[in-house]
Formats: structure tokens, C-alpha cells, sequence
């Protein structure tokens, strides 16, 4: 993730601009970097605004940097060299293409984690980017799953699966419920949930029960921890496949209801509207291959040009 700091320039756009610098050419930096040429534009933009000052004069066949970026190149490449030459680098991105992904802890802990290997092949490093705010792609980030109704103005989504929601919970806490089913009957136990409660709501009001969370019910920032409370026996919480099998098919936690709703809202995968590097669009490949998605449909998302949504 990247952090901001007021006595510390954004040190993810330091690269690029040193890159830019030394090439003379946003152009040639954005292919040394494996990256769009709007991907190095906003970087160096996003630098300047936080300097206060112009880093390079736009020229017709090129850039050249002015008396300030002179200055600030010879930090930046001092800076560089320092971290470039430390013992401790971080070797697995060596011979690998790195794809940034935004994500939120839920989906990269129930479900990247388990096929991360299989995506990253020999080919691809995934570096996750864990946040819930909205993705900033000209912060370098490639890619980005969120939830949510989409689309979103700016950028190309789409829906990654289908959920249907219904009740889990421990097997020790569903024993208690002594098969009783209905609504009125789970919420004599704790109810579990993430920072949306309106999953619950709807679910509770098919049988007209107008829900308002209690003191005894649980809220959690993010869903893997909603899950781990659920199995822990803490509460009974709302199944979300596919964030859910893994739960469910080991036993950890079981139905407690065999009704249930759609989900109001759903994942996306999210990215840009410039081209994908071709390490972006291929990890994007695998990833809709392994979320069922048809070739169509990815072919469509991947390719160039701003597509709908």
C-alpha cells in the first residue's frame, strides 16, 4: 500500500521519475517500465504536485528536465542506489513481470491466496495492494477488485460472480438451534456481519423481521474476519460464495437455513481504461478463466480502447 507522508516525497513515483529522467522521454520510461505512457504522465504529475514545482519542460520530442528536476534527479538516483544496493532486497519479483493488485483482505485471503500459484505461474509476481478505499490507478496500481453496484465512471468493471446468501454457523452453535430454522429462531444467537449490514436486513425481512443490529450482534471491517468469527462460534453470519466454500466444504461452518437471496451487490474486477501491459492483461486472462468466465467476455475486458463501464 502506499503511504503518504508530509516530509517524504511518494516514493512509488521516484523510479519513474528517475527513469524519465535519465531516458528524456515519457515514452521510452513507460516501456523500460513495462508501463502505459499515461501510467508515467500521472506519476510524474503526481510528483510535481507534491514538490510545488515543474520536474520536466514538455518538448516536441520529448522531455528535459528543468534546473529543479536537475537537482532533484541527483537526490533521486542517490536515493535509489541506496536501496538498490541493500542486502535485505526482495528477490522473488527477479525474472518476473509484477502486476499491482488492489484488493480488499476478503477476496485475497478466501480467494486469491488458495490459487495464487496456479495465477502466478513462472511468469508473474502479484504484489497486493490491501485497501477498501476506491482504487487510484495513476498511484501504479494495474488492477483492482471491489464490490460494489458498478460501473464506475473512468474505468472498465466487471461483475465476477454471481452470490446467493444464506445462513452458516459453527456445527456446535448450529446444534443449540436444535434444527429450528426461521428468522425469529437465529436471532436468539448473536448475527455476524461486515460493515454492510443491508445483506442481513433483506435476508431477515422475508419473513418480516425489520433488523436493527443489537448489542449482542457482532460488526467486523471485512468479511474473512466475519468468517472467522463465524467459525469460532461467535455468531451466525450470512454464506457468501465463492468467499465461503472453503468454509463450508471443510465443515467449519454448516447451514442453518436453507433459504436464500441474492446478493444486492457483487465483485468487480476493475482496470483502467489504457491499455493493459501485456503482464496485466494476461494475469487478468487466468484470473476471469479461474472466476468462469467465458473467452468472450474476457477477450472484450482485456483489450484495448475504453469498452462499457
Amino acid at each position: 500500500m502506499v503511504h503518504s507522508s508530509q516530509t517524504l516525497p511518494p516514493l512509488d513515483t521516484l523510479e519513474t521519475f528517475a527513469r524519465a529522467a535519465r531516458l528524456g522521454s515519457f515514452s521510452a520510461a513507460a516501456e523500460e517500465g513495462g508501463v502505459t505512457h499515461g501510467a508515467v504522465s500521472r506519476q510524474i504529475s503526481r510528483l510535481e504536485r507534491w514538490m510545488g514545482v515543474r520536474l520536466f519542460a514538455r518538448e516536441a520530442r520529448g522531455v528535459a528536465l528543468t534546473p529543479e528536476g536537475m537537482r532533484f534527479f541527483a537526490r533521486a538516483e542517490e536515493a535509489l542506489a541506496l536501496l538498490g544496493n541493500t542486502d535485505e532486497r526482495w528477490l522473488p519479483r527477479r525474472n518476473k513481470a509484477v502486476v499491482r493488485l488492489s484488493v480488499t483482505p476478503s477476496v485475497a485471503s478466501l480467494w486469491l491466496f488458495p490459487r495464487l500459484s496456479r495465477l502466478e505461474a513462472n511468469d508473474i509476481h502479484l504484489d497486493f495492494v490491501l485497501e477498501h478505499r476506491l482504487a487510484d490507478f495513476s498511484e501504479g496500481i494495474d488492477l483492482a477488485i471491489r464490490c460494489g453496484r458498478g460501473p464506475w465512471a473512468g474505468v472498465r468493471s466487471l461483475p465476477l460472480w454471481h452470490e446467493k446468501l444464506f445462513p452458516v454457523a459453527s456445527p456446535a452453535l448450529a446444534e443449540r438451534l436444535g434444527g429450528r430454522t426461521e428468522a425469529q429462531s437465529l436471532l436468539d444467537l448473536p448475527i455476524l456481519h461486515d460493515s454492510n449490514i443491508e445483506a442481513w436486513r433483506r435476508w431477515l425481512a422475508g419473513e418480516g423481521i425489520d433488523y436493527v443490529p443489537r448489542g449482542q450482534d457482532r460488526r467486523f471491517e471485512d468479511y474473512n474476519l466475519v468468517m472467522d468469527a463465524c467459525v469460532q462460534g461467535l455468531g451466525i453470519a450470512l454464506a457468501r460464495p465463492p468467499l465461503a466454500d472453503a468454509a463450508m466444504e471443510s465443515g467449519r461452518v454448516v447451514a442453518v437455513s436453507g433459504r436464500v437471496i441474492d446478493h444486492h451487490v457483487a465483485f468487480h474486477l476493475i482496470r483502467p481504461n489504457d491499455a493493459l501491459k501485456a503482464s496485466t492483461a494476461e494475469f487478468a486472462r487466468r484470473f476471469l478463466q479461474d472466476a468462469g468466465q467465458d473467452e468472450a467476455t474476457i477477450a472484450a475486458f482485456v483489450a484495448p480502447g475504453r469498452g462499457k463501464g
